[in-house]
């Protein structure tokens, strides 16, 4: 029999049991909350004509959406995003309803996931939009009805963090950069991607539209951020928002939920799309947001209708899921603890040298045990020993909350994480290399290029504008040029010796690589202070 006649596709499946129960559970919950609160439930097509969702945020991913060709040939996608089509109904469907209006879903999305990482390809969300509303009370009111869904679904301990769209967009315009350095600043922002962000402003100097940048990815917590902001900068944009952020904060403060605030002005996701105030929304066990949403001023328009709105939608089956393990008892020593992933081998002997410079107990991990995670005594932190790709994984699903592991294999892998620190150790290079006298750029060939790291080689040729065929190799990649198996390589070169010895030289240089420190994007919000701990201790063994 076909395996795959019996199987769920890839980021799909199947919920028996007490799983459904669970789900169902939560989703009712949430579903009651927001028809309590005055919305009204709206079902939308699982199938929608692509260029709806082309039209509306040109920026979305189009590797992640599932498509389908319809009988006249036009291309239509399974639902990707709920608020797209709420948004096309609310400005050609409701000419002659009373403004504002309140809607909510509860219905799944679908993306296309890669293979291996885990991620889910289907999922049920429950959302509301508030739709023709603007201002202050709007936006109280939609941040209400998020915090009031979470709260009755019996969710202990989480928060929901706020920032505002304004506040990048105005400093990127004063610092009056291009569309493409633009987009790669606001991706190093996303990412919270320290050294790599500051080393692409070092040439805009101190100019205060860069200093404030340079910032933003440290500016989250608490109140206390939009302080620091009002240090850095006098955009009068910029203090507006953040004015703006004080007032909503105070609102929502007076409603019982300020205590669940957080602040987090490097919110910069989705650009075109948001508007206004962004918000996303964390929960213990969970390894991402559960919650997201934000004002979105200009999507209807986009369908013909000009009106203010904005919305949310949360995950129900991750917070079923957190609500489902909030009774474990490894959660909850996880969730006091700091469990760091470490990469086997030479980054792990340096980050623990850092360890214990800053004073950890490592006698455990030093003394040739086998074991694979320790507790460093007296200290909340524990260590796992891991591969590089497992660092990644395991750091992107939450359950290890760090990771040390090196910049190649971020590239290769790629994922959703913060990358916050640099630690300048494990130098090498990404290279192209080829044997000595070789055009690889020239003539109307396709060159082949051989690599251990197809996803790095096909970003960089990409970037080049470049067609060429990509051949993966595990061992020594070195041989396939000598076998006239491939015109190059891209691989990593730290002397070049072995390029030497068998006749090749690099003809570029790809990308630097160290060791850095990635954290869980809900850990970083949840454990804030005690992260920063760890990575001000491996900074000052750094320094020391």
């Amino acid at each position: 029999m076909n395996r795959f006649r019996i199987s769920t596709p890839e980021g799909t499946r199947d919920l028996l049991f007490s799983s459904c129960r669970a789900l169902r559970q939560t989703e009712n919950t949430i579903r009651a909350s927001l028809e309590n609160r005055g919305y009204s439930e709206i079902i939308t097509p699982a199938v929608e004509y692509f260029d709806v969702f082309a039209q509306a945020n040109p920026e979305l991913d189009q590797e992640q959406m599932l498509k389908v060709i319809d009988r006249s040939g036009r291309i239509c996608v399974v639902r990707p995003d709920n608020t797209t089509p709420i948004a096309r109904i609310a400005a050609t469907r409701l000419d002659n309803a009373a403004l504002p209006v309140r809607l909510y879903y509860s219905q799944k999305v679908f993306r296309s996931v890669v293979g291996g990482h885990g991620h889910k390809g289907e999922f049920l969300q429950v959302g509301a939009e508030l739709i023709g509303a603007d201002g202050l009370e709007a936006d109280k009111d939609i941040l209400s009805a998020a915090f009031g869904a979470l709260t009755e679904t019996g969710a202990a301990g989480f928060r929901i963090e706020l920032g505002h769209a304004e506040i990048y967009k105005a400093l990127i315009e004063e610092l009056g950069v291009d569309a493409a350095a633009a987009e790669s600043i606001r991706r190093l922002i996303e990412n919270k991607s320290f050294a790599a962000l500051g080393d692409t402003l070092s040439p805009y100097g101190d100019r205060p539209a860069a200093g404030a940048l340079r910032a933003m990815p440290q500016l989250f917590g608490g109140m206390e951020v939009l302080d620091q902001v009002e240090a850095l900068t006098g955009n009068v944009r910029v203090l507006g928002a953040v004015s703006y952020l004080r007032r909503l904060y105070r609102a929502l403060d007076e409603t019982g939920y300020g205590d669940r605030i957080m602040i987090d002005l490097g919110l910069v996701h989705e650009m075109d799309y948001y508007t206004g105030v962004m918000f996303r929304g964390y929960i213990g066990g969970a390894g991402a947001a559960i919650l997201a949403g934000g004002r979105y001023n200009a999507l209807c328009a986009k369908f013909g209708k000009d009106m203010p709105a904005g919305g949310f939608g949360i995950d129900v089956e991750s917070v079923a899921e957190s609500l489902q393990g909030a009774a474990g008892t490894e959660t909850g020593t996880r969730r006091d603890t700091v469990r760091i992933a470490l990469t086997k081998g030479r980054l792990e002997k340096k980050t623990l040298a850092l360890l214990k410079s800053a004073g950890y107990d490592i006698s455990e991990l030093e003394a040739g045990s086998r074991k694979l995670i320790f507790a460093l005594p007296d200290t909340g932190v524990e260590i796992v020993l891991a591969k590089a790709a497992d660092v990644i994984t395991y750091v992107e699903h939450g359950v290890c909350d760090m990771g040390v592991v090196g910049k190649d294999t971020i590239m290769e892998k790629g994922g959703s994480f913060y990358e916050m620190v640099d630690l300048g150790f494990g130098k090498c290079r990404f290279a192209l290399a080829t044997k000595k006298g070789k055009d690889v750029y020239g003539g109307y060939q396709t060159p082949v290029i051989a690599t251990k790291y197809p996803a790095v080689t096909k970003a960089f040729f990409n970037r080049k504008n470049m067609d060429v065929e990509t051949i993966k190799i595990e061992g020594s990649v070195e041989l396939a040029p000598l076998l006239e198996l491939a015109d190059a390589i891209v691989d990593i070169v730290e002397t070049g010796t072995t390029l030497k010895e068998n006749g090749l030289e690099v003809i570029e240089d790809v990308a630097p690589i160290s060791a850095r420190v990635i954290v869980n994007l809900a850990s970083a919000k949840l454990k804030k202070a005690a992260i920063q701990k760890v990575i001000a201790e491996l900074e000052s063994g750094l320094e020391g």
